[in-house]
């Protein structure tokens, strides 16, 4: 096994070379461990996972500080660039105290299975329900009890999660600081090819431009659950209760579509049921993903992927579901990881993920330090893009809908895609914001549950069921918070995904609304698309922003353009009601 340098070469470019040798054969121990341990969780594959982070952090947190010494000492703009990527591209830095790494690393694998194991029996349950179950309560149901009992039966799996967090708070900062950063967060910040407050100012003003859509379909939301839940639940301006919207984190509304679906809707089409109709398996609906990027001019997935794939929920063993997909040896190893149903968000899910499958692919040929997309905002707008293009005509086209059973009015289309789209974002601010202010000292942990809650009610307009306090821990009932995943990438993958599919149909020769447009099929996008794709990490993010699109900053006009017909549609619903809370 390759281990950490003891001494820099002298020579920038031999140094780069041990260290991305190095770096690639622990990544890859890494990568197999933590796969055996999200498809078969036990306590050996949480122990081997631990272990195998535990050494890949260790040896990167050293080339890193070691790395520092070398910057300005070479003349090679690829050798300058590697050098910096080598000092900001991990999520988690390994501090220098005797154990601290293991020890970080078993408090993120305990918080990962606390999530993973977490189940909870609601009145009249036959059986304890994971987070999938809970989720198909607050979807479907109606009830406001049953809908806040769901809610707050996940939500109460992370209550022992706390402390474990606050350790990992006091550890992850000493191993940033000693990359001379004042904290995680500001590290997490730093990936973004600026300074970290130029980072954070950045996000708020692409924020600022949405802000005033998410308001208008705020209040159109809240009248309509008003009208529903009378305004003892639902007041006529304060924020709408969180367990009333449909997904247990409030982060997508579409759930309650049927409740918010415009008077004058006209025939409603169901692709989840079409696909359940034809005896859709899970292996033919990740087929259908497949063959879009096919249809671009990409080469089809290796048989490996169809081989070690995990689609389905093995039965008898505790997995991550959580969808995820997985590049194991950084050249053609690729897999999905998903507990997959015959639904239409997992359609969708599938050619999200397959995005990122794709993307691996395509930098493969790169040195291993640019075996990344160009931020991490990229590598999640880049299966967005490929979703905002699962249209009506894409359906037809591949045999899903016929010409006369697809919606007719943009409306209802544009208001469902608005309930996942648009009512992500501020929530995709929040999840990391807390999290900065936590890093910075800013939140201590006797305040971190009512911060939380705080910030959400400012940024979303939420609120939560009655009785939160610091002996639970809100945050924590997410995937990312529990698994230290930086969450930022989310909210500037929802503002990209909207600019890369207006260039991408420009390509394509349409000239039609955004919201209409698809590039399945279409070769001229599929080009345009794989020149950014395969440039990694190797430049800075403007430039690959511009081999996509030819704009070099984040803008979300192409967003505000795509919903352009719903805020017309939304001001003139709201006409007499309030805005805001």
């Amino acid at each position: 096994m390759s281990e950490p340098l003891d001494v820099p070469p002298a020579d920038p470019a031999e140094f780069l070379d041990q260290a991305e040798r190095s770096l690639l054969e622990l990544s890859i121990q890494a990568n197999r461990a933590d796969w055996i341990y999200c498809t078969f969780i036990t306590p050996d594959t949480e122990e081997l996972t631990s272990l195998a982070a535990a050494r890949l952090m260790t040896a990167a947190t050293d080339l890193a500080k070691r790395s520092s010494a070398l910057r300005g000492r070479t003349r090679s703009p690829v050798d300058a660039r590697k050098l910096e990527l080598l000092r900001r591209s991990f999520t988690l830095i390994a501090p220098s105290g005797a154990g601290e790494a293991e020890e970080l690393s078993r408090l993120s694998s305990a918080m990962q299975a606390l999530y993973a194991r977490g189940r909870y029996q609601p009145r009249g349950s036959p059986a304890p329900l994971d987070v999938q179950g809970l989720s198909r309560i607050l979807e479907t149901s109606r009830d406001p009890a049953s809908l806040e009992e769901a809610w707050s039966g996940w939500h109460a799996i992370a209550r022992p999660m706390r402390s474990d967090f606050t350790r990992y708070v006091e550890l992850a900062n000493r191993g940033a600081r000693e990359l001379d950063y004042p904290d995680l967060g500001a590290l997490w910040r730093a990936k973004y090819d600026m300074p970290a407050d130029d980072f954070a100012r950045e996000a708020g003003r692409l924020w600022d431009q949405v802000r005033p859509l998410y308001r208008s379909l705020h209040a159109y939301v809240r009248r309509r659950l008003g009208a529903r839940y009378g305004p003892e639940l639902v007041p006529d301006t304060g924020p709408i209760p969180a367990f009333l919207l449909g997904n247990m984190w409030a982060q997508s509304w579409a759930g309650i579509y049927p409740l918010l679906a415009p008077d004058t809707e006209g025939p409603s089409w169901d692709l989840g049921a079409v696909l359940r109709e034809r005896k859709t398996t899970p292996q033919e609906l990740v087929r259908y993903g497949e063959r879009f990027f096919l249809s671009l001019g990409f080469e089809p997935l290796p048989a490996t992927f169809w081989e070690r794939s995990m689609f389905v929920r093995p039965p008898g063993r505790d997995v991550v579901c959580h969808a995820s997909a997985w590049d194991i040896d950084y050249a053609d190893d690729l897999r999905l990881k998903m507990c997959l149903e015959i639904s239409e968000e997992d359609f969708f899910v599938v050619h999200h993920e397959l995005g990122h499958n794709f993307y691996q692919r395509a930098y493969a040929r790169q040195p291993f330090l640019f075996r990344e997309s160009a931020h991490d905002g990229f590598h999640e707008a880049i299966g967005d893009t490929i979703a905002l293009s699962v249209t009506p005509e894409y359906l037809t086209a591949i045999g899903l809908l016929d010409a006369t059973s697809g919606p007719t009015d943009d409306i209802p289309y544009l208001l469902r895609r608005a309930l996942a789209k648009l009512a992500f974002l501020p929530f995709g601010l929040v999840v990391d914001e807390w999290r900065w202010r936590v890093f910075s000292g800013d939140v201590g942990p006797e305040r971190y549950n009512r911060t939380w809650w705080e910030m959400r009610t400012e940024r979303q307009g939420i609120a939560p069921p009655p009785g939160r306090s610091e002996a639970d821990f809100d945050p924590g009932a997410k995937f990312h918070v529990a698994s230290g995943t930086p969450y930022m990438r989310y909210f500037l993958a929802h503002i990209l995904e909207f600019q890369f599919h207006r260039a991408l149909v420009r390509a394509a020769g349409s000239s039609g609304p955004l919201h209409r447009a698809t590039i399945h099929g279409s070769r001229a996008a599929g080009e345009r698309l794989r020149s950014m794709l395969e440039l990694g990490s190797r430049r800075e993010w403007p430039d690959a922003l511009e081999a996509a699109t030819g704009e070099r900053r984040m803008d979300a006009a192409a967003l505000l353009e795509y919903f352009a017909p719903l805020q017309r549609w939304l001001d003139h619903e709201n006409q007499g009601a309030p805005v805001g809370w």
